[in-house]
């Protein structure tokens, strides 16, 4: 039986990480803080399903608290590592910065150094689309130059990639980065525009739409994004022997056994269609606020995720309308409404 740590694991996307390892036979180590940034009885609900297993053991601390993770990692020897706890959102990375430093780039230093001294056969560290920052030219590949993020949150984010690459490269660590986009579905964060949309527009109450609906995202649903997550552990990286080129259209380092891929839809999808794919599973028009954009976002998103379908020959599939109408149906049941 394979272990594997996954940090964040009480989260929208690590609770699906889990549950889908466990179901494949791993031991899962699950590490969560069960923070307050959103509420904490979704967590305990997601937590409490993995807890059904005899085979999850659930360790509740900050992942940036010292020691934490090299006494886990001395103790467990995970062979695999699923690191997705961070401090999420573009907007609340204005309020509260501080958080994002401690969480994200403390917290993913101290996951590094563990590993450092415990090394696993393979390390998955999530980052986000909002790496590619200021870029203008789409579909983005993972090949494209990623240096003017527009946010703090992605900054961090995009700081984690440049660490573990550097851990790669001196201590031979094998690392993949993986860029989601728009991750949506049952269970979902109370703060992405799914929830708050479907919520409003049950409550009679009107929606904020930001750059006045004109805004694209590649959406992408949770399942699909954990089939890909799972696949992609078994592809690790390798380090190209000496003179060896790497071949076109590759993130691989030629330095290191480090690699970033794209996990998404590779379809841009209006606002609006998205909203509209809201009132047709809810069977409720919604009332909208026309807003400017937020300050740190960006207009719009969409994965080349080629380099997924060549490490692992999955794609990505589940369309919008399906996917909106399986949360509306999960959060109809979840809240009784």
């Amino acid at each position: 039986m394979r272990t594997a740590l996954v940090t964040g694991s009480a989260g929208f996307i690590g609770s699906f990480v889990c549950a889908r390892l466990l179901r494949d036979g791993f031991r899962v180590i699950g590490v969560d803080a069960m923070t307050d940034y959103y509420e904490v009885s979704l967590k305990q609900r997601r937590l409490a399903q993995l807890l059904q297993s005899e085979h999850f053991r659930a360790v509740e601390d900050f992942v940036e608290t010292p020691g934490l993770l090299m006494d886990l990692f001395a103790a467990e020897k995970p062979d695999v590592v699923v690191h997705l706890a961070a401090q999420a959102g573009v907007r609340y990375s204005i309020e509260n910065p501080r958080s994002y430093l401690e969480s994200n780039i403390v917290g993913t230093f101290e996951l590094l150094e563990a590993a450092r001294a415990h090394p696993p056969q393979h390390m998955l560290l999530a980052s986000t689309s909002s790496a590619f920052g200021a870029n203008t030219e789409m579909p983005y590949r993972e090949t494209d130059k990623a240096d003017h993020q527009m946010s703090f949150y992605a900054a961090t984010k995009k700081a984690t990639e440049n660490m573990a690459h550097s851990y790669a490269h001196l201590f031979g660590l094998p690392v993949t980065m993986f860029r989601f986009f728009t991750v949506y579905g049952p269970w979902g964060r109370p703060d992405m525009a799914l929830f708050k949309f479907t919520k409003a527009i049950l409550e009679d109450r009107p929606i904020d739409v930001y750059n006045h609906g004109d805004m694209k995202r590649d959406f992408t649903y949770v399942e699909d994004l954990v089939e890909a997550i799972r696949l992609l552990i078994d592809v690790p990286p390798v380090r190209p022997a000496e003179g060896e080129a790497v071949p076109e259209g590759d993130s691989l380092s030629p330095v290191a056994p480090w690699r970033v891929v794209n996990i998404g839809n590779s379809d841009a999808v209006q606002l609006t269609d998205f909203i509209a794919a809201i009132e047709d599973a809810t069977g409720r028009k919604a009332m909208r606020n026309l807003m400017p954009m937020q300050a740190g976002d960006v207009p719009a998103t969409w994965a080349d995720a080629r380099l997924l379908q060549a490490l692992t020959g999955y794609a990505p599939k589940t369309g919008v309308p399906e996917g909106v109408a399986r949360f509306v149906e999960w959060y109809r049941e979840y809240y009784q409404v």
